[in-house]
């Protein structure tokens, strides 16, 4: 997707979730706070038209709009890490689309940095926020290797809900393929959440990997590689969440 004729205005919140800074949703609440400023004027009126090669700041922080839209998968290997930076200079997942992709992208959603498998990135904050959000109902799956063999009860009451401190883990699917290897479904995910239900029946993940995203599967895409969603993956879905969160503006 090619930014629009910087000649021609647009809303302010459209050109500030193409700038990849937040969603349309969450600028209109910027707007209203008295937080943005167009040439360092500030704007409160929802709805104000201006030119996108205008100087947009948030808080003092500038904006600009990206000359090119991406929607990228990759198979992240553990051991890096779904963060824009780390002062302890651990290696950063959005460090393997250098040096082809110029813009700024970010992670949609995380996997933390012993997990592997797929996540979207993508420098788009309409599509970021509808993807990320619990309505969305996107069912992510995950393959797990655990260091010991699991229970049959585990399945059951990760099924039926595990309470971890007075929070709900729960499961979608969860099927026993070997001794230790379980496929798990989660609608919402949790923080950390299948690694908190394994502790509760002291099991660990020796490999959690995630497999799919929705409709997106890519079993043939190497560890560490990326590449673009396919038209078909991206239009399904943005279907599964469209109209749900996203203000149109």
């Amino acid at each position: 997707m090619i930014a629009p004729d910087p000649q021609e205005p647009l809303r302010l919140q459209i050109i500030m979730a193409r700038s990849g800074f937040c969603s349309r949703r969450k600028a209109e609440e910027y707007i209203t706070q008295g937080k943005v400023c167009v040439d360092g004027i500030p704007v409160l009126q929802l709805g104000t038209k201006v030119k996108p090669d205008a100087r947009i700041t948030v808080n003092g922080v500038n904006l600009r709009l990206e000359s090119k839209m991406h929607y990228l998968l990759l198979n992240k290997p553990a051991g890096y890490l779904c963060a824009m930076s780390d002062g302890y200079g651990r290696p950063l997942a959005v460090d393997l689309f250098k040096p082809d992709i110029k813009e700024r992208v970010y992670n949609v959603g995380r996997l933390d940095l012993y997990s592997s498998g797929l996540i979207v990135f993508t420098n788009d904050g309409d599509f970021a926020a509808g993807l990320s959000h619990p309505s969305s109902n996107i069912i992510k799956k995950y393959r797990v290797t655990t260091d010991q063999p699991v229970p049959a009860e585990f399945l059951d009451d990760f099924i039926n809900g595990i309470n971890d401190n007075g929070e709900v883990l729960k499961a979608e699917q969860a099927e026993l393929i070997s001794d230790n290897v379980i496929l798990i479904s989660l609608r919402e995910g949790k923080n950390r959440e299948i690694r908190r239900a394994l502790a509760v029946h002291k099991l660990h993940a020796r490999v959690l990997h995630r497999i799919a995203i929705g409709p997106v599967e890519s079993n043939d895409l190497p560890s560490g590689k990326w590449r673009p969603l396919q038209d078909f993956e991206l239009a399904g879905l943005k279907k599964m969440f469209s109209g749900s969160v996203i203000s149109r503006g």
